[in-house]
């Protein structure tokens, strides 16, 4: 680790949700800001709804150069934020905040480029064009993933989730492209899936299983499960079991915090196993 600096005034960051003792953000960012030796702060920020506007406007008075914004403000800081990335825009969510030095605030979403660069960096052999995809759950994470799976030239993309209506909602934004599979016909739409993943709260601790067999699977499927905690999830056990490429979902929430980093610390951070055991308090 390097030294702080300390000749300048501390840059200041921060996230912000309503609970926010959860997040696992502070170790991340505050891990990088060690790492690099940069003067700096990274500050969970509670703010229910009812404070959440008056609350961000002003963090930019306080010196802080951005947020990322998690749950349930997400979606409200589309509309507030002055500007917004065509992936916020197409996503409809928010979770990085930068602070310009005339006082607007841009928006940005980086869930997608998250998911991506874990992908890439886990399976490097995967190509998302080898065939279709499959996407379990309608919910914010999935508008991200379906986004960047098309995004990356995935050419058929199946999309699962407990409430069709949901489902079809995002069908119907993103293109015919995506193909609404009713979700107890799930298991058969992972027939000939090269990309199987799972963006629902289903394996999550506290949570029932995701019960969706994997043996239609092709052996050279790649699954991935946005759930962290537990790491592994009986859905990648289950996948690993069959002898397929399993990739955890840690990596998209290390991956997504990289160019907010960087626009706030001038610093643009890796993303290694040290981050790995910090982050998961080891």
């Amino acid at each position: 680790m390097s030294e702080v600096k300390e000749d300048k005034p501390p840059l200041l960051a921060g996230v912000v949700g309503f609970p926010i003792g959860h997040s696992r953000s502070p170790l991340l960012h505050g891990y990088w800001l060690k790492r690099y030796g940069i003067n700096g702060f990274y500050i969970p920020l509670s703010l229910s709804t009812a404070d959440f506007v008056a609350g961000i406007r002003s963090l930019p008075r306080l010196g802080f150069k951005g947020v990322n914004v998690t749950i349930p403000h997400k979606v409200s800081m589309l509309g507030l934020a002055d500007s917004v990335s065509d992936r916020a825009a197409l996503i409809g969510a928010v979770n990085t905040v930068t602070f310009k030095e005339d006082g607007s605030i841009r928006g940005d979403n980086t869930d997608g480029y998250g998911f991506i660069q874990n992908m890439r960096q886990h399976a490097p052999n995967w190509d998302p064009r080898s065939g279709p995809a499959l996407v379990l759950g309608a919910g914010g994470a999935a508008r991200a993933v379906i986004s960047a799976l098309l995004g990356e030239g995935v050419t058929e993309l199946r999309l699962a989730n407990r409430t069709r209506q949901r489902a079809q909602i995002l069908a119907d934004q993103f293109g015919a492209k995506v193909q609404v599979i009713d979700w107890n016909r799930a298991t058969d739409a992972v027939d000939g899936a090269m990309t199987i993943v799972n963006t629902t709260s289903l394996g999550m601790q506290g949570q029932p299983e995701l019960n969706i067999s994997l043996d239609l699977a092709p052996k050279a499927a790649t699954v991935t499960d946005l759930v962290y905690a537990p790491l592994v999830t009986p859905f990648l056990e289950q996948a690993s079991a069959l002898g397929l490429k399993v990739v955890d979902g840690l990596g998209m929430l290390l991956h997504q915090g990289v160019p907010g980093f960087e626009m706030w610390f001038d610093q643009r951070p890796e993303v290694d196993e040290g981050l790995r055991m910090a982050v998961l308090g080891k």
